[in-house]
């Protein structure tokens, strides 16, 4: 039968359309055990046998838009591992059951309570919808979407990252501060620290002073795009100046890395974020196995 295809193919007779999969990747959903919110879930496993003490994984937020291009970054570039680098991980993306890539949800899952008069404008004028969710979205992931990964994956509890960029980085940064030693690493891109600039400055010193204490390593790279400098929400310079104070920090245990993406914006920023936290995360000489 496919020799006869192949040749009906060879003679231009034959045409058939078909969706492209991304192959070792599936999805399902899933529904938060506080408050009964919707998400899909994508999931990327390597092939073969899974190493002794599990792949590393990456928690990847808006991952309607996003899983496609980390899955196939970290699959071609960790076929050669000692060339790139890069090991092979599992890829776990957190979206929603929506067909666009993006879904308003999110301003609830990633953004923390504030009032509305304390927001930025909305660029079309109107109302941002709901927010103030960021903590009911990390209990989703930490005590229902973590525990269902690890029950049918292997995976190194100790070589966990969390990415996300714009809310999502806000989300990623939030995380960091709130419960530090749930992911090793972090990877904040172009994050809207202008949502809730506030409550950073005021919960900076009592996190450092949890880690000073805990005495674990923790890794953060904070990206963004040169020309993000136009945005008047003055991104570029809030998340230089984050990343500057937490860098000075002593005896801390973080590692922080800030790098600005020359000639990107806000959304062209996404592919050489991924790539540069790939490397950040998953290579040999990681900060976080330091």
């Amino acid at each position: 039968m496919e020799n006869e295809k192949c040749e009906e193919i060879l003679a231009g007779s034959y045409r058939e359309a078909n969706e492209v999969v991304l192959k070792g990747t599936s999805q399902f959903m899933m529904k938060s055990s506080n408050g009964g919110r919707i998400y899909q879930i994508f999931v990327y496993q390597p092939k073969g046998a899974e190493p002794p003490e599990g792949y590393p994984v990456i928690y990847v937020l808006d991952a309607n838009s996003v899983f496609g291009t980390i899955v196939e970054a970290m699959r071609l570039q960790s076929r050669r591992p000692e060339k790139t680098g890069i090991v092979p991980a599992v890829i776990v993306g957190i979206g929603y059951p929506v067909e666009g890539a993006f879904s308003d949800a999110r301003y609830y899952d990633f953004t923390l309570p504030v009032d509305f008069s304390e927001l930025p404008k909305r660029p079309d004028g109107g109302t941002w919808p709901e927010h103030g969710g960021a903590e009911n979205f990390l209990h989703f992931i930490e005590e229902d979407l973590k525990p269902e990964i690890m029950n049918s994956i292997k995976v190194n509890r100790d070589r966990q990252s969390l990415l996300g960029h714009s809310l999502g980085g806000l989300f990623t940064l939030y995380t960091l501060f709130s419960k530090p030693h749930a992911f090793q690493t972090y990877i904040a891109g172009s994050p809207s620290i202008h949502w809730n600039k506030k409550w950073f400055h005021e919960e900076e010193n009592p996190f450092l002073e949890r880690l000073k204490m805990d005495n674990r390593r923790i890794s953060l790279f904070v990206g963004v795009g040169e020309f993000e400098k136009r945005h008047k929400s003055g991104m570029n310079e809030n998340a230089l100046e984050l990343s500057e104070r937490l860098r000075s920090s002593v005896k801390s245990g973080l590692y922080v890395k800030f790098k600005e993406f020359e000639e990107e914006n806000h959304v062209s920023v996404l592919p050489p974020l991924i790539n540069k936290g790939l490397r950040f995360a998953l290579s040999a000489n990681s900060p976080v196995m330091e």
